[in-house]
């Protein structure tokens, strides 16, 4: 009982605590200070304190020192406020003694002087913090500011309350009162500073700091600080430069991945503690805590936003109140309303824009940390979970299920706002409907279970998407890879055919997905209208005293009405948010089940970081070790088996069901030690690339011990060349030695390479190595290696792509005893016997087991498995010691000099020890010895063993003088630039792609959704008006009911006498009006997501990759492969999904904004006069965002190609990374291009919300004018007819903001259709098909003629084929030698036209002219012109090839590639991917081929399951299966290229065996590094720089001898 009187004792005052005053309009005294002063005070001192102790703990000084102007400023208006605030509370304990008159009542209640004390204790807080701040942090305080604001607020109000009270004495008041209204005057000073912009001060020009972090609390509110940007945007187009720094610091990849890595391992410890708990720790709730303390403002927000909008339903009750008895309060009430709907509308728009951007930077901090948790998964794969992840599979979790947290935070926020909303709905819906609002509550909840069950099946709908869509991607990235090959044996129309079918899979799963949404759309989107409806009609029927019928008010209906529109809201967000999380879950479990993958077992290996001190101790030691590459918890192989790019694994997959797993090698003992070359030999497939994959950790062990000792540096098997420059694939992140790479440049045989690179070694490389050759790929290689000055070198057979010359110049000067390595410990894997006897020790392989080891002479003394391969396949007579050094001097520049001009070094002291690379020695005194008369090839000779006559090498014959090396920095050519920056338009979308898209839809389906919408609309809206038809005719009935006996009204639409309406008919037409409503909205729903936009996106997408699939090869030449790839995913994701799905809402919200304004002017004819006004605002505000945002959309779609480019390239190379220990370089360059695209989402993001707030703040006054109109023309207008209006108008701010958010969204997702678009306007190759008739069997006959024929890679480029005149008669067998460039690969890509006859064009007349120097004959370059104007032809059996279809062409011809290419599926579809012949066919091809005994030991057989890219077969085994496709052609034509490179020499001559038995009778072109392979060849074809040098049977060319270049390849190889 002493409670409430001790209370009540601190307001001593007449008005009490109210909070609204009995007498005014206006709040109490009492209330004013102990709420505006009271608790204001107590929260900040709240947030002061807990700000202190965050600086004081986890802040770290920026150390840019203080702007004084700002800080002193500050901190003395901090002081004087404190003090004024002080003084002002000894005023009022002054005046509390005092009384008025006879009244013992203070003049100065108690609540008084506390307000004020704890405003005073709170800006003392807030000097000390003030500090803080100046000294950690280089913006504006958030809590100070908002401080000052609240303060000057709250003070302004009180001033104005004491004013009004006591008006007959504003002298007193103003004297007693004078500390507040100092106060007030230096709040507001000191707020001006605190706010000022800071940009220009040195603090924040010194940070670097991005424009967000530098931003105020009222920057960010509006958006001020992307203001810049916009004046940038409007004046010019925006470049990268411009958008470079938006993105948070904490929105970046590092620290988002730190803070979630540690919760994830921390997960992941609590699991392993708990070995009974088998359940997998959660990456989702995982997540939920990392983000938790940046959620919670994030949620309170949520919380005011929701709270405050459902103000406004409020304030519109009052509004109407007092609109239906407007007398009995003064015009300024009503005009107060209006002001105070403004005001709540202006912060709710304010707050949801600041909102929803701190939700993106949490998404993009999110996305981005997952995004680099996946890629450094990627890189920590163990051999059974790369099995189980292609890189398509791991590329869609990166860029798919990583990018559904782009608007995760949005959505998953919404789960707190719903429900809240959805509460106070109910409750203000209750005060103006009474129980009758149980009944839409009721029929609410029977929607729930229907939206459990939408939620089940669409998650299950949308695995099966996604499982559909990575099937598509994989297969899609995998025969974009080998397009090439695809292309050569004419397979376009099979995988077209595979790749549209697994389309129709996924398209088939979204056409559920947008049935399942027509359905629930009757749910989520019209539920409100039938809520409305069954309420309605229980309140008409039973809503009044004691189930009486209830009277429909204005007040009643319309603000019952904006709370049914707003339920609506929460209601339809359900729907989106259901679906978006189950996609968010979906993705982000996928991405967990890839997190929780095996990873390779470092542990495995014991590893030491310097070599032993001891030169006896070894640096690789292995002990009884046994190794497999199958999982040994799972030793079942699975069909989904598919291996990165590196491996060479799985020979002997004779492993049966048992549960025993076998092992790839077995026992194996080996002990190398430093300074040693150890070769590894042995047939294909007996484990020699696995015994190397082993020493880097990269299988499992079984058994046994491996120990490495020293750093690591491996060249594997298949050349990765990163695209970069070819000093950067050297340098390989290494510091740049100039000495050093020059040394290195000579012993890999790259200088005279760098002559004919068109900026030498800055020449950018394409993806894959594109265009270089096989040998100058595994020799850049071989340098990256040497360069990286390892201490134990892996060689994996990098001698067998290049030439006999290459290869002795590679082992004399980087490999062998006398080479740049020679200090080194280096294991070789080999194919080659010809080094053998130079080596230090020899390791056999057969059967995964060491069948022998030892040195050349003991191996050779046993006699057995070893001796039997070098008595059988080594050469007769090896090159003598001079032989040696002519090859070293043929490589020489003349004189004996470096590029440079400088000697090299002699080679000194074998004894010498040199554990530095740029102190080895380079070459054997013998080579230094020899003069500048020995044979050289030619000036610029070459020694690599294929052309590089790809598209970025131009004519040889522009430099031949003297070989251009590295230091040449400023050779400069625009050819050097293969792969160009991705090209981006600018402007606006341009209006013909609208009408693709369109089109795509069919105009039919788009015509008839439009009518659907409006209909739909006018439906809406006529509920709307038959309710306020119904309240008049209500209101009506009553007034004529009360005065029937004075008769003393009489309406025009209602005479005397007319009954009152019948509920029945109100209650059948609003049920008519909503079923059609809802009908339409179904029908509409199913029309554009289940039919349009399926249909769409099949014509787009088929037609994309139809187009793709015919481009020429120089298109993929000079594209990236991530940059298509992107177009089939990100691009096709938007397509099928978001573009819909925003043409949808804009077609909405179009509608809907358009019946709004009619409305409202319908109401207000006034309202015209600002419309025109608003109009033109709104328009220009959509001009200035389109210009911004597509430019911005455009830059982000551009920057995701970086991420996934490098990222494929990163899992093509990831053997390479991991045993090289460059991990962490990697993973920064990943972090780096992921926060530059994350950078661009923002650059998108920060664009959308600062439109939004213009629309916002716009939207709001379409509120205030419709209200104050309302206000004004109080005396005339209906109030049914302004609470329609009024309720119209406070949906309209959202309405407008979302049309043209929406609308503009719209076109930046048609970027999508552009970026498609772009690549199906591309040129294509020639027809697959002509009207040519081709005879039966052709070629019968194999004659080829080449008449005068001359070609080029690309338009402007130079000639790789100059003139090119010879006959091949029938069943010859032709072998094509020559170097580097010399135009042997081309020549049989023109025979299969994937490069075609130049044609006569200005730029390739130019081209040639301009290009030569000296070392051309005058002569010659007439008769280059002649072959540039007319390319010639190419015939077979006498007909042109150009004349018929490429298909017709390829599909008979057969060829066995330089790089063995196999593609996921079985191996019957490799072999016949049409699936047109027998399975004994099949059999026996293997057969002949060598691989039917290892294939049918294999599970299913033809059935059994390739892996990608053929990773689950070794090299040679692939070049055998390619073998086979050859024997299976039939064709009397047969290409070589290369075929046997990567076999041994047993194999090759099984090869050769076969080839000469089974295509006997057929013409044979041969390219081949062994020239032993082709000296039984009827005539030998010598190519130099395009043109044909000799053309003869070999035997001839040999009785040249010194004339012959024929003869001085074949004596340098050994051969004669």
């Amino acid at each position: 009982m002493n409670t409430e009187p001790s209370f009540d004792a601190l307001c001593r005052q007449s008005e009490g605590w109210g909070p609204f005053s009995p007498h005014r309009y206006d709040l109490t005294p009492c209330f004013e200070y102990s709420t505006l002063y009271g608790a204001v005070s107590m929260v900040t001192m709240l947030l002061l304190i807990a700000r202190y102790y965050y600086l004081m703990t986890y802040g770290v000084p920026h150390r840019y020192g203080r702007t004084a102007w700002i800080y002193w400023p500050t901190q003395i208006s901090i002081a004087l406020t404190a003090a004024l605030m002080m003084t002002q509370v000894v005023s009022f304990l002054f005046e509390s003694t005092a009384t008025k008159g006879d009244n013992k009542d203070p003049v100065a209640p108690l609540v008084y002087v506390l307000g004020c004390l704890g405003m005073g204790l709170a800006w003392i807080a807030a000097l000390v913090v003030n500090r803080l701040e100046h000294r950690f942090e280089i913006r504006s305080s958030t809590i100070i500011s908002l401080f000052y604001l609240a303060t000057i607020i709250a003070t302004g109000v009180i001033l104005h309350t004491h004013f009004d009270l006591q008006h007959n004495n504003k002298t007193t008041v103003t004297i007693r009162l004078l500390p507040l209204v100092l106060a007030l005057f230096v709040q507001l000073v000191g707020f001006t500073v605190e706010a000022w912009p800071r940009g220009s001060t040195r603090v924040q020009q010194l940070s670097g700091a991005p424009e967000y972090d530098k931003a105020n609390i009222f920057s960010r509110l509006v958006m001020y600080f992307f203001q810049p940007v916009v004046s940038i945007g409007i004046r010019r187009t925006l470049t990268a430069e411009d958008t470079a720094n938006l993105l948070s610091a904490g929105s970046r990849t590092q620290p988002g991945y730190q803070k979630l890595s540690v919760q994830w391992n921390a997960a992941l410890e609590k699991r392993a503690r708990s070995p009974r708990n088998q359940r997998p720790p959660s990456l989702f709730w995982t997540v939920m805590r990392t983000q938790f303390v940046a959620l919670l403002p994030i949620i309170f927000c949520r919380i005011v936003i929701a709270l405050l909008s459902y103000a406004l339903p409020v304030l519109l009750g009052l509004l109407l109140e007092y609109l239906q008895d407007y007398e009995a309060k003064p015009q300024s009430y009503g005009i107060f309303l209006a002001c105070s709907m403004f005001l709540v509308a202006l912060v709710v728009a304010l707050l949801c824009t600041y909102n929803r951007y701190q939700m993106f930077l949490l998404n993009i901090g999110t996305k981005a940390a997952l995004m680099s948790m996946i890629y450094r998964k990627s890189l920590r794969l163990s051999p059974g979970s790369r099995l189980k992840s292609t890189t398509g599979e791991i590329t869609n979790h990166m860029a798919v299920d990583a990018e559904q947290w782009n608007e995760g935070m949005v959505f998953l926020s919404t789960w707190v706002s719903i429900p809240l909303e959805i509460g106070i709905a109910l409750f203000l819906l209750y005060r103006f409907l009474g129980w009758s609002m149980i009944a839409g509550f009721l029929g609410m909840v029977l929607l729930l279970p229907l939206q459990a069950l939408q939620a089940k099946v669409f998650e299950s709908m949308q695995s099966g998407k996604l499982a559909a869509m990575d099937q598509r991607i994989r297969l899609t990235t995998e025969v974009l890879a080998g397009i090439k090959i695809v292309k050569i044996y004419g397979w376009e129309s099979a995988f077209l055919q595979r790749i549209l079918s697994t389309r129709n899979q996924e398209l088939a799963a979204l056409k559920m997905i947008g049935v399942l949404q027509a359905f629930m759309s009757i749910i989520f989107i019209s539920s409100s209208l039938i809520i409305s409806l069954i309420t309605f009609g229980v309140f008409a029927l039973w809503g009044g005293p004691n189930f009486t019928p209830g009277v429909l008010t204005p007040q009643v209906v319309f603000v019952s009405l904006t709370l049914f529109a707003m339920l609506r809201n929460p209601i339809a967000s359900l729907s989106e948010a259901i679906t978006s999380t189950i996609s968010l879950i979906v993705g982000t479990r996928r991405i967990q089940e890839f997190l929780l993958r095996e990873e390779i077992q470092e542990e495995d290996v014991i590893r030491f970081r310097n070599v032993p001190m001891d030169p006896r101790d070894p640096v690789i030691f292995i002990k009884d070790a046994s190794f497999t590459w199958s999982d040994p918890s799972t030793p079942s192989l699975t069909d989904d088996s598919a291996e990165n790019e590196e491996r060479q694994p799985l020979v002997p997959f004779e492993q049966s069901s048992s549960s025993s797993v076998h092992a790839t090698l077995e026992s194996i003992d080996l002990s190398i030690r430093n300074s040693s070359l150890t070769a590894i030999v042995g047939r294909v497939g007996q484990g020699k690339s696995s015994l190397l994959s082993a020493i880097i950790g990269e299988m499992y062990k079984l058994q046994g011990r491996i120990q490495v000792s020293g750093r690591i540096a491996y060249v594997p098997q298949q050349s990765w060349i990163m695209n970069a420059t070819l000093r950067d694939n050297i340098v390989f992140g290494n510091k740049y030695d100039q000495e050093r790479y020059q040394h290195i440049l000579f012993a890999c045989g790259l200088e005279p390479d760098l002559a004919i690179l068109p900026a030498g070694d800055m020449t950018e490389i394409g993806e894959r190595g594109i265009n270089l050759s096989g040998g100058q790929k595994q020799r850049i290689s071989l340098a990256r290696a040497a360069y990286d000055d390892a201490d134990i070198y892996l060689l994996d057979d990098p001698l067998s792509a290049v030439d006999a010359h290459v290869d002795r110049h590679l082992w004399d000067n980087l490999l062998g005893p006398t080479g740049l390595l020679r200090n080194k410990a280096r294991v070789l894997v080999t194919h080659g016997i010809q080094h053998l006897r130079e080596v230090d020790w020899i390791v056999m392989l057969k059967d995964g087991l060491i069948a022998e080891q030892g040195n050349y002479h003991e191996l050779m003394r046993d006699k057995s498995v070893f001796y039997q391969l070098i008595k059988e396949y080594a050469t007769v007579r090896r090159p003598s010691l001079s032989g040696r050094r002519k090859s070293s001097a043929a490589i020489l520049p003349q004189n004996g000099s470096s590029a440079t001009g400088e000697p090299y070094p002699g080679n000194g002291s074998n004894n010498t020890d040199h554990n530095n690379i740029a102190g080895s020695t380079l070459l054997a005194p013998d080579v230094q010895e020899s003069d500048s008369a020995s044979f050289t090839l030619s000036d610029t000779t070459d020694i690599s063993d294929q052309e590089a006559d790809k598209p970025t090498t131009t004519n040889p014959e522009t430099d031949t003088s003297t070989p251009t090396t590295a230091k040449d920095d400023a050779k400069k050519d625009t050819k050097a630039e293969l792969i160009t920056a991705e090209k981006m338009k600018e402007g606006q979308v341009d209006a013909s792609i609208f009408l693709v898209y369109i089109k795509a839809l069919r105009y039919r389906n788009a015509v008839l959704m439009c009518i659907l919408f409006i209909l739909a609309q006018i439906c809406l809206v006529s509920t709307t008006l038959w309710l306020k038809y119904w309240i008049k005719r209500t209101e009506e009935s009553q007034d004529l009911t009360n005065s029937s006996n004075s008769n003393t009204r009489n309406d025009n639409d209602t005479p005397t006498g007319t009954p009152p309406p019948s509920v029945g008919l109100f209650l059948g037409v609003y049920a008519l009006l909503t079923f059609f409503y809802v009908l339409l909205y179904v029908v509409v729903s199913w029309l554009t997501f289940a039919h349009a936009r399926i249909r769409a996106s099949e014509l787009l997408h088929r037609n994309f990759v139809t187009k793709i699939m015919r481009l020429p090869m120089s298109f993929f030449d000079t594209t990236p492969l991530g940059r298509v790839l992107n177009r089939f995913s990100s691009d096709f994701a938007s397509i099928d999904d978001r573009l819909p799905n925003k043409l949808f809402d804009a077609s909405y919200f179009l509608v809907t904004v358009a019946g709004t304004f009619m409305l409202i002017i319908y109401t207000a004819p006034q309202f015209l006069l600002v419309l025109p006004f608003l109009l033109a605002a709104y328009y220009a505000i959509q001009v200035c965002f389109l210009r911004i945002s597509q430019v911005v959309t455009r830059m982000y779609s551009v920057s995701k190609s970086p991420v996934y480019q490098h990222f494929n390239e990163s899992l093509n190379g990831v053997s390479t990374i991991r045993a090289m220990a460059v991990q962490e370089r990697f993973i920064e360059g990943n972090g780096d291009r992921t926060d530059r695209m994350a950078n661009s989402f923002m650059g998108s993001m920060t664009a959308k919300r600062w439109v939004e707030v213009q629309l916002r703040l716009l939207s709001t006054f379409v509120l205030l004018f419709a209200a104050l109109f309302a206000v004004l023309g109080r005396e005339r207008l209906d109030p049914s007819l302004v609470g329609l209006t009024v309720s119209f108008a406070m949906s309209i701010t959202e309405e407008i903001t979302s049309l043209v958010r929406i609308g503009c969204d719209f076109q930046n997702h048609l970027v999508a259709v552009e970026r498609v678009i772009e690549y199906t306007d591309l040129k294509t190759e020639a027809p697959e098909h002509t009207d040519v008739i081709l005879p039966p069997n052709w070629p019968d006959q194999g004659h080829i003629r080449f008449r005068n024929y001359s070609t080029r890679y690309r338009e402007g480029m130079d000639l790789v084929l100059k003139n090119i005149s010879l006959e091949i008669l029938p069943a010859q067998k032709i072998g094509i030698v020559g170097r580097t460039g010399a135009g042997k690969s081309s020549l049989t890509l023109a025979l299969f036209r994937i490069i075609e006859a130049a044609s006569s064009s200005p730029s390739a007349s130019a081209g040639v002219g301009s290009g030569s120097s000296g070392g051309v004959a005058i002569d010659m370059r007439d008769e280059e012109v002649e072959a540039e104007e007319d390319g010639g032809s190419i015939e077979i059996d006498g007909i042109d090839i150009s004349t018929i279809g490429l298909e017709d062409l390829r599909k008979h011809l057969a060829i066995i590639p330089q790089d063995p290419t196999l593609f996921a599926g079985t191996i019957r579809s490799n072999l016949d991917p049409f699936q047109e012949l027998l399975d004994h066919q099949l059999w026996e091809a293997l057969e002949r081929s060598h691989l039917k005994p290892f294939v049918s030991t294999l599970p299913g057989g033809l059935l059994f399951q390739v892996s990608q890219n053929g990773d689950n077969f070794s090299v040679g085994q692939r070049s055998l299966i390619c073998l086979a496709r050859a024997l299976l052609r039939r064709s009397k034509i047969l290409v070589l290229d290369e075929a046997t490179a990567a076999v041994d020499v047993e194999t090759d001559e099984l090869i050769q065996k076969t080839i000469r038995k089974e295509f006997a009778g057929r013409t044979v072109l041969t390219i081949a590094h062994r020239i032993k392979t082709v000296m039984d060849s009827d005539r030998i074809l010598v190519l130099e720089q395009g043109r044909v040098e000799e053309f003869e049977a070999p035997q001839v060319l040999l009785k040249r001898k010194e004339e012959s270049l024929f003869f001085k390849l074949a004596e340098q190889a050994g051969e004669i």
